[in-house]
C-alpha cells in the first residue's frame, strides 16, 4: 500500500500525458532500429513519479477509443475539427498525431500491459468520459491527471476528487480543488461545463456565445446558477437580463441546445469495476518483470523501466 496506507485512485488522461511526454523528451532517444521511444520513456517516468508522489494505490490509464465521437460531431460539427488529419467513412476520424508518436503507441500499450496497469476505453467515447465515469462513481479519494481544462468539471472537494493539472509541465504540477477553480474562473466546478459552453473553447472547436467572454459568463452563472437557469431568465421579461445579453443568447439558441451534451463528460458508462479492471497497483513479478527489464535494453528505455518498477514495488 501507499505510505499513508489509505486507498487512493489515480485516473490518467493517457493521451494527454503521452503527447506531453513526446514533446517534452528529446526525440533523439531511439531504439536500435531508429524508432523514437521518447514518449514511452516519458510516460513511464510520469507514471512512476505521479503514483509515488500522490500515493496512488489504484491506477487506470483511461484510453481514447474514439477521440472525436461522431455523436458529438453530429451535435457540433466544429468539435475538434482542427485536429482531424483524415476523415474515415463509417469509422473514427484520424487525429493529427506525428508519425514518430504514432509508432510508439503500441509500445506504450505493451509496457502498460507488462506493468499490470489497467487500460480502459469505451467504444464511441473519449478518455474524458471514462475518467468522468470512474471519478463520479469512485468511493475512494481520486486524482485525475490531465492537461485539459475540460475535466475541471469533475473537481469535488466533498467527494475528494481533484485534478493534478499538467499544463505547465511536470515540474509545475498544480493540484486543482474547488478553491482553485473558483479562484481561476469565479465559478464552482459544477458550473464549469456551463461556463465553458458560454465562453467557448478554441482548443476543442467550441464556438461559445458570441460576445460573452469569461468574465460575463462567470457573472451570469453567479447570478443564475446554471445555463438552464440563465436560459429560463432569458425567456422571462422580468428575468433581470439586459437586452444585449438576451440578444446574444437568442442568436446562439441552436448551439446552446446541443452544447451541454458535448461539453459535459459522460458519467455513467458501463466500465469494469476497479477490481475487474485490475486497477490495484502491485509489484511486477515473474515473466512480466523479466520482459520489462529486457525491453529496457532492447528498446533503449534507459532508467525509465527501473523507475517504474521501483514505484510499483513500493505498494507491497
Amino acid at each position: 500500500m501507499s505510505g499513508s496506507g489509505m486507498p487512493r485512485l489515480m485516473l490518467l488522461d493517457t493521451a494527454s500525458l503521452y503527447f506531453r511526454a513526446f514533446y517534452g523528451v528529446p526525440d533523439s532517444i531511439r531504439r536500435p532500429d531508429g524508432t523514437p521511444v521518447n514518449a514511452v520513456r516519458g510516460l513511464m517516468d510520469m507514471i512512476a513519479r505521479l503514483t509515488t508522489d500522490y500515493e496512488a494505490t489504484h491506477l487506470v490509464a483511461c484510453w481514447d477509443n474514439d477521440w472525436r465521437p461522431q455523436w458529438r460531431v453530429d451535435l457540433i460539427p466544429s468539435y475538434k475539427s482542427h485536429r482531424v488529419a483524415e476523415i474515415v467513412p463509417n469509422g473514427p476520424d484520424v487525429e493529427v498525431v506525428p508519425d514518430p508518436l504514432e509508432a510508439q503507441i503500441p509500445m506504450i500499450r505493451r509496457v502498460l500491459d507488462l506493468a499490470g496497469i489497467a487500460v480502459v476505453g469505451v467504444d464511441d467515447h473519449e478518455a474524458d468520459d471514462v475518467v468522468g465515469t470512474y471519478a463520479s462513481q469512485a468511493h475512494i479519494p481520486t486524482d485525475v491527471v490531465t492537461g485539459d481544462r475540460d475535466l475541471f468539471q469533475l473537481v469535488d472537494d466533498d467527494r475528494e476528487v481533484r485534478i493534478i493539472y499538467t499544463a505547465r509541465g511536470m515540474k509545475n504540477l498544480e493540484v486543482v480543488t474547488d478553491v482553485v477553480v473558483v479562484g481561476k474562473y469565479r465559478v464552482l466546478p459544477q458550473q464549469y461545463a456551463d461556463f465553458a459552453t458560454l465562453r467557448g473553447d478554441a482548443s476543442d472547436g467550441l464556438p461559445g456565445v458570441a460576445g460573452i467572454g469569461e468574465k460575463t459568463a462567470a457573472s451570469l452563472l453567479g447570478e443564475h446558477g446554471s445555463l438552464e437557469g440563465l436560459l429560463e431568465a432569458a425567456e422571462d421579461p422580468d428575468g433581470g437580463l439586459s437586452a444585449s445579453i438576451r440578444a446574444k443568447l437568442s442568436a446562439a439558441a441552436d448551439y446552446l441546445k446541443v452544447a451541454p451534451a458535448v461539453v459535459n463528460v459522460v458519467r455513467d458508462l458501463k466500465v469494469p469495476t476497479l477490481e475487474q479492471a485490475g486497477a490495484e497497483l502491485r509489484p511486477v513479478t515473474g515473466d512480466a518483470r523479466t520482459e520489462l527489464e529486457q525491453l529496457a535494453s532492447d528498446w533503449n528505455l534507459g532508467g525509465s523501466v527501473k523507475r517504474l518498477l521501483d514505484a510499483l514495488d513500493r505498494v507491497r
